[in-house]
């Protein structure tokens, strides 16, 4: 991963977790925008800029996230504001749903994102009973895939489409865009 930054762990320092509201969602919609679209998202390592163009999420798709009886939006909070996101769905029996995952990019390399996959599969577990937890990536993400890889999850082989047409997900800049289930086995305390 050649565009990581070195590690900074005072980055996991005086952060808090918490669940969104709907205030949250302008500065979610930005964060998430930071981290895969545009110029401000080639600064840390998981732009998707090289893949897709346009927008990453709305604050429709967002509110729906926070609002939704079976999901939430967990937050990685520094002094007041938002430093990280993921989503978090209750599926099928036993299973949660991964996603919406974003870090500051200035963030990115110091372990925050380490820090709130991990509380994000513990609150999944805790709360809802949850004994594995998936969740997509594109494929052609291979250093991200890799990323997650060595944390426990395991690639599927099973792909699904990328939703073309739809200007919601962005503007992919290639034709053989999918994405991959990736699955983990959650621990029970």
């Amino acid at each position: 991963m050649e565009n990581q930054p070195e590690s900074r762990p005072e980055d996991r320092a005086a952060t808090e977790f918490r669940e969104a509201t709907h205030e949250d969602v302008p500065a979610l919609v930005a964060l998430i925008e930071s981290a895969y679209r545009g110029d401000s998202s080639r600064r840390g390592w998981t732009t998707e800029a090289h893949l897709l163009e346009g927008q990453r999420t709305d604050p429709e798709g967002v509110t729906a996230v926070v609002e939704g009886a079976d999901s939430r939006m967990l937050l990685a909070v520094r002094d007041g504001k938002p430093i990280g996101c993921c989503q978090l769905e209750r599926r099928a029996e036993g299973v949660a749903y991964f996603g919406m995952f974003a870090v500051d990019p200035a963030r990115q390399g110091g372990g925050l994102g380490r820090t709130l996959l991990a509380e994000a599969e513990r609150a999944a577990v805790a709360d809802w009973g949850s004994g594995e937890m998936h969740m997509t990536v594109i494929r052609q993400r291979e250093d991200l895939i890799a990323w997650y890889v060595r944390r426990g999850y395991v690639r599927t082989g099973r792909m699904s489409p990328f939703p073309y047409g739809d200007e919601r997900f962005g503007l992919p800049q290639r034709a053989d865009l999918e994405f991959e289930l990736l699955v983990k086995a959650l621990a029970k305390p």
